[in-house]
């Protein structure tokens, strides 16, 4: 009786792994494939030209987007002046303070709803609120429109690395007659702030790839945009401008473009996953 137990859990967990196995290989294969495809396709399509030189006009052949992949950068580093002081400010409150009283508990909840609201709505807000007040579109509505939801990702990655900090470290510090504010400014966060710097990098990463928002927003522009009131272009918004055109020689600079920004998220989770790994081995 007890041999055949034995071996019907054996066979049971084989067959757990073998399951779990192919699930992970099907993911992997996924992901792969479609890091393949967009790698083949936009790979013969990128140039130098691409990099540096502005859209040629309907027609013409050639051309770059150079406008839009600096409008790229502009607009994450607006979407991170506007959110992450929010965003880490609520996760070092819900990590410290909140822990179980009602406020941290509604903090948190809003912050889960909020970060599940699909993009497009959040773009219809940062419409309603800046670009109808402004009258025209902008690269302020559009670093505004990621900020908003830079936030709610930014809440929850600092409070779960600051939970990380082992509670003993707080008390040692409260120990020696510190208040409260002093640890976490001088213990608390420089203790996790490598974990900090990769929950900033993942957040952004995850907003630098929306679209939707930036269509009701900063719209676009075909030319270099000077300062932050002018319509600006995005990688994001050239892709389906150009991917849902009928010319051919768009529809190859949309591929290389998207090779582009798949890079920028790749590099960005790389560098997290690195300082992930070296706050795990501090802590």
């Amino acid at each position: 009786m007890i041999t055949t137990t034995y071996k019907h859990r054996q066979w049971v967990n084989h067959a757990a792994f073998a399951a779990t196995g192919f699930c992970a290989l099907l993911t992997l294969s996924v992901l792969f494939f479609i890091l393949g495809y967009v790698l083949v396709h936009g790979l013969s399509s990128l140039s130098w030209d691409f990099f540096t030189k502005l859209p040629k006009p309907v027609g013409e052949t050639g051309g770059g987007m150079a406008n839009a992949i600096v409008g790229t950068f502009k607009l994450i580093g607006l979407a991170s002046v506007v959110g992450l002081p929010v965003g880490i400010m609520g996760g070092i409150y819900l990590a410290e303070y909140g822990k179980h009283n009602t406020v941290g508990f509604l903090v948190r909840y809003a912050a889960d709803i909020i970060n599940g609201v699909p993009s497009i709505v959040m773009g219809i807000f940062a419409y309603t609120v800046v670009v109808l007040p402004m009258k025209h579109f902008s690269a302020l509505a559009g670093g505004v429109a990621l900020g908003i939801m830079l936030i709610p990702i930014a809440v929850r990655s600092t409070e779960e690395f600051l939970r990380l900090v082992p509670m003993a470290i707080r008390e040692s510090a409260l120990a020696l007659g510190l208040p409260q504010w002093k640890v976490i400014l001088q213990v608390v966060i420089p203790t996790a702030m490598k974990g900090l710097l990769t929950g900033v990098l993942l957040d952004l990463s995850r907003v630098s790839g929306e679209t939707a928002p930036l269509l009701f927003t900063a719209f676009g522009n075909r030319f270099w945009s000077v300062g932050w009131l002018n319509p600006i272009a995005s990688l994001p918004v050239m892709i389906f401008t150009y991917a849902v055109s009928p010319y051919e020689d768009w529809h190859r600079q949309a591929w290389a473009a998207a090779l582009v920004l798949l890079g920028i998220v790749l590099l960005t989770n790389a560098s997290a996953r690195l300082l992930m790994r070296k706050q795990v081995a501090t802590v």
